[in-house]
């Protein structure tokens, strides 16, 4: 229920940045005054504004999301010798990597994994699994929070998200056109837009939509090795290659990370066959390798 609340209140929050947006640059119609033509100026404008403000309207309210989502508890007093132990690490691994200290959490869930989120780079968040701070040795978790680290100091979530705003633009503007196109050809719709527009345009949509999410997919495992390597400078490369053998050993364990934080997470399980293409993370062994080589160092 928490989830469907949090996807609707993000959609009613995009519609109406989109809305205003729209209205203040006159965007009122994607179809020329004649009413016949497409107007593709207006259909680029308004494509881009529905395409960017969704994926930066989660960016920026991504830790509000991700507290409630993953129902991470937020450290603001440690209360145990681990939590004090987990703030001071993170303490030293944000001033090595020069961003400010970010908010540290842990999140109840028995499979190990820890995130990263938040729009500024001084202002994120850090969470970690029960799970890992239970079975995990000191520094393994140690290079697991370097690795978070790595991804708030790369800008990694504001990269992912103009990445995921820009291919939502193309997917948006092409499958309009499609729509279009398939309305005057096709249905001979003369003027405005008929029902076979609006049924072209989703089904086009999705498919595109399909498609480009390997683009950014591709992307989000790219970074993984970055904040691999991140984690590897920060912490220790053995201490990192250790952490991802642990995870690998655990990949049986049941995910409970929530979906919508998957690409987040430092571990997304197996993924196989064409399911790697629009997999956010790499194979657990090419990671491995990759820091053995010394590889996005």
């Amino acid at each position: 229920m928490m989830r469907i609340g949090l996807f609707l209140l993000t959609n009613i929050a995009v519609l109406l940045v989109a809305g205003i947006v729209l209205s203040l640059l006159g965007i009122n119609s994607t179809l020329a005054a004649n009413g016949v033509d497409l107007d593709l100026q207006a259909l680029l404008i308004f494509s881009a504004v529905f395409g960017i403000s969704g994926s930066m309207v989660s960016l920026f309210i991504s830790k509000w999301m991700a507290k409630r989502a993953a129902k991470v508890r937020v450290i603001d007093q440690p209360r145990t010798q681990t939590e004090q132990w987990l703030m001071a690490t993170v303490r030293e691994l944000s001033t090595k990597a020069g961003i400010g200290m970010p908010e540290v959490g842990i999140f109840p869930a028995q499979q190990a994994n820890a995130f990263a989120t938040g729009w500024n780079k001084n202002s994120a968040l850090v969470a970690v699994s029960e799970g890992m701070l239970q079975r995990f040795s000191p520094e393994e978790v140690k290079a697991v929070m370097a690795h978070e680290i790595g991804h708030v100091a790369n800008g990694d979530m504001v990269t992912l998200s103009l990445v995921q705003g820009v291919v939502n633009t193309f997917v948006i503007f092409f499958s309009r056109i499609i729509g279009h196109v398939v309305d005057r050809v096709i249905f001979k719709t003369e003027r405005g837009y008929g029902p076979g527009y609006y049924i072209t345009s989703i089904v086009a949509q999705i498919v595109l939509g399909i498609l480009a999410s390997a683009i950014v997919m591709w992307f989000s495992r790219f970074r993984e090795y970055r904040a691999d390597a991140a984690g590897a400078r920060l912490a220790n490369r053995q201490g990192m290659i250790s952490a991802l053998e642990h995870l690998k050993a655990e990949s049986g364990v049941p995910d409970q990370m929530p979906e919508s934080m998957t690409a987040f997470g430092i571990n997304m399980g197996v993924r196989t066959g064409m399911r790697r293409m629009f997999a956010s993370h790499p194979p657990l062994d090419d990671r491995i390798a990759a820091l053995r080589e010394n590889r996005h160092a």
